[in-house]
């Protein structure tokens, strides 16, 4: 079916005329106006889907000055299976039925999303940003801060002002892991931790090292890697480190492919996770429910956390204070159905 023209394309003038009321009453009942009747703004939402009705947003932003576009700024979290596509889910459930689409916008290198923020803000590409890897002092939330531009970070920062955040609380899982490792006998520790600039790597070790002096275990961090190496990179460094003297019994790994590049190490050495190794596994995808043999792990809903993103983004558009905007996400035992 070809393309309609600009000039055949269904208006809110073409919704007025099949639903009998005014070009006024489109607009408002299309804007979720609870003056108008709730009857009234369903009939008029299904003419529009029925219709193909779409928004002129060039309009749209000479009317109201606003773009009506979410930017998400979206590295690629290989330590996470399916991040991205998670976030946006999530985010986009939270936008269905509102005037926002959503534009992902990709970050390769460190400075990368900075730039694109500051580019987004300079061309007035979006209404509100969301943005991830935060660190204690984030040259992308002080810059946001001070342009006073809508945004909430996945992550929280050191900054003395309050900005509006949804973290998962990576205290509590890194605290909790450690503990069931200990009340199952493990008398040595490891870790390994995402790169120290990242906020949520802080928390990790907080919460690990809680629970590590609370009991007097031993414990250790795993060097020659990051969560955030590549895969083969954590294997072979798990790897020479069993090969070594006085191996840690328990391993705490908070993300998918780092549990996964941890069994190849200990499987391949001929060890027996479980038994010699213990592990605890944060993930995100749900992939080891099918993981043989069976590796305990702790939940982190990436869904719901894009979900409340885009939330708290709206909120925060329409100018509540960024001290009320800010979630702590718990840590859940098993994957949310």
């Amino acid at each position: 079916m070809p393309e309609r023209s600009k000039a055949q394309r269904p208006t809110q003038r073409t919704i007025a005329e099949q639903a009998g009321i005014s070009v006024g009453a489109v607009s408002r009942a299309l804007a979720d106006d609870p003056l108008i009747a709730e009857g009234t703004r369903a009939l008029v939402r299904k003419i529009a889907e029925e219709i193909g009705y779409t928004p002129d947003r060039a309009a749209q932003r000479l009317r109201t000055g606003r773009t009506h576009v979410i930017s998400l700024i979206l590295p690629p979290h290989d330590e996470i299976f399916g991040f991205g596509t998670s976030m946006i889910r999530g985010i986009s459930t939270a936008l269905d039925g509102t005037p926002y689409h959503l534009v992902a916008m990709p970050d390769f290198g460190r400075g990368e999303s900075e730039a694109t923020i500051r580019r987004v803000v300079r061309d007035s590409l979006a209404d509100g940003i969301i943005f991830s890897r935060t660190e204690p002092d984030d040259p992308r939330i002080r810059f946001l801060l001070e342009e006073d531009f809508p945004f909430v970070s996945h992550g929280r920062s050191e900054l003395a002002t309050p900005h509006p955040y949804v973290d998962y609380d990576n205290f509590e899982f890194a605290r909790r892991a450690a503990k069931r490792l200990v009340a199952i006998g493990a008398q040595h520790l490891a870790i390994l931790l995402p790169p120290r600039r990242f906020m949520f790597s802080h928390h990790l070790l907080h919460g690990f090292m809680t629970t590590v002096r609370e009991n007097g275990v031993r414990h250790e961090i795993l060097d020659n890697a990051t969560l955030v190496s590549p895969p083969d990179t954590i294997k072979d460094a798990i790897a020479r480190r069993y090969a070594e003297p006085d191996p840690p019994d328990a391993l705490v790994l908070p993300g998918d492919m780092a549990g996964l590049a941890a069994l190849a190490a200990i499987q391949d050495l001929g060890l027996v996770p479980g038994r010699e190794v213990h592990l605890i596994v944060k993930q995100a995808s749900g992939m080891f429910g099918l993981v043989r043999p069976r590796v305990e792990s702790l939940y982190e809903d990436l869904g719901a956390a894009g979900e409340k993103l885009a939330a708290l983004l709206l909120r925060r558009i329409n100018g509540e204070p960024a001290a009320a905007l800010q979630f702590v996400q718990p840590v859940a035992e098993t994957p949310v159905s």
